[in-house]
């Protein structure tokens, strides 16, 4: 199975990115110090998620509005633009918007494209302030200026797998407080950004019987040696886990709850839960954690990494980290690296640079060596070609695609 969803992604003037185009495989890593911009990376595509399954409004609101979302550039007039090249089973293809900003932290789509690719036939359609310009459907909605249209387009079958699936790609900056605390009941679909439904999930994958439990909790094992298990447990109305763990002088594990145990140990319940998620009821397309190592003792940290490399055949994966531990396994190649880097308050991001890609490739140095010694950085040419793909429409910006290759640039 091929788990790569998101197979590039194009910004512009998003936070401290003024531009980016970058490729993305099953697993890959964006590594930088703290502050170079590796979460506004995550959050530009959690903004795709959360613009589809609620609204923009809720996006730029939870985000306290489009000033602090669009890159600020001394005054200049600047659009926000995002652009996903995708791919879905036999389909691919890309979506891509462009925000204008009003006055009054007004705020208005100033285009909207999507061509989906399914055998010999295109699905497309493009919309500009408001208007819908071109559709291949014969009968399709309307469009408005506040609001994207991929979500009136949604009501049509063949547009409808691309907005299922970027409604479900899941980021996670799991909060410890939040996993001990007794949970809401809910469906158990999605795991919540903060983990606040993380034993509602637990329960679905229990019901559903594979052998995802399973992994979990061997993982659990290896990450916290005295930990055996880990199951759901209804107090009343509420949710939380029932573990079970070694106690010196007994024979039998004892039943701890969730809010007796560490915060590293319910950290990695997390992270596994999270990347572990998928089924056929929960069609995860991406994962994307936030710092997966922390709270946790390097040696358990490189076990986890195990986890993260198994699950991405089967759902994509995307990780920021600053850990030099996560990193120190010869399985990390550069193709699983994003470099990331902050120039004068402007983020850098790319593939890393061809010192390391060959120090990598011939095994002279593990990428978490190369991190300590602050030798990750971006490839400066590909920076400076991404920066003049101005163009987020159209098959013309499909001509340069960036890659973490040997050759850095390849044509498709």
């Amino acid at each position: 199975m091929n788990s790569v969803f998101v197979r590039r992604v194009t910004l512009r003037q998003y936070k401290s990115i003024e531009h980016c185009d970058v490729r993305l495989g099953p697993l890959t890593i964006l590594v930088g110090a703290n502050g170079a911009g590796k979460s506004n990376f995550v959050d530009a595509l959690c903004f795709v998620r959360d613009a589809l399954r609620e609204s923009l409004d809720f996006a730029f609101r939870n985000r306290s509005g489009i000033g602090e979302v669009r890159r600020r550039s001394g005054g200049h007039p600047t659009h926000i633009g995002i652009r996903l090249d995708v791919a879905m089973g036999g389909l691919n293809g890309h979506y891509a918007f462009e925000i204008k900003a009003l006055p009054n932290a007004g705020y208005e789509v100033k285009r909207e494209q999507c061509v989906i690719r399914e055998g010999s036939a295109v699905h497309e359609f493009d919309v500009a302030a408001g208007e819908v310009k071109s559709c291949s459907a014969r009968a399709f909605p309307a469009a408005v200026k506040d609001r994207l249209y991929l979500v009136n387009a949604s009501g049509l079958p063949q547009f409808r797998p691309l907005y299922d699936s970027l409604s479900m790609m899941g980021f996670y900056n799991l909060n410890p407080t939040l996993l001990r605390d007794l949970q809401e009941p809910d469906e158990g679909i999605l795991l919540e950004k903060y983990g606040v439904n993380l034993a509602s999930v637990i329960a679905r994958l229990e019901r559903s019987g594979d052998s995802r439990m399973a992994r979990i909790s061997e993982y659990l094992s290896r990450v916290a040696p005295s930990v055996h298990g880990v199951q759901f447990e209804a107090i009343g109305p509420k949710h939380t886990m029932l573990f079970r763990q070694d106690v010196e002088g007994q024979t039998q594990p004892w039943k701890f709850w969730a809010s007796n145990m560490s915060d590293g140990t319910l950290r990695a319940l997390g992270v596994l839960t999270a990347v572990f998620q998928r089924d056929k009821e929960a069609k995860v397309s991406l994962v994307a954690i936030e710092e997966p190592e922390a709270a946790l003792h390097p040696a358990a940290a490189r076990v986890l990494l195990d986890s993260l490399i198994e699950s991405s055949a089967h759902v994509q994966i995307l990780l920021t980290s600053h850990s030099a531990d996560l990193l120190d396994r010869e399985e990390v190649k550069a193709e699983n690296l994003l470099a990331v880097e902050s120039v004068r308050g402007v983020t850098r991001i790319g593939a890393v640079d061809r010192v390391a890609r060959d120090a990598l490739k011939e095994h002279l140095f593990t990428a978490g060596e190369l991190l300590r010694q602050e030798q990750l950085t971006p490839e400066p040419q590909l920076f400076d070609k991404a920066k003049h793909t101005q163009d987020l429409f159209g098959a013309e910006h499909e001509t340069l695609i960036l890659s973490n290759q040997d050759d850095g640039v390849h044509t498709v």
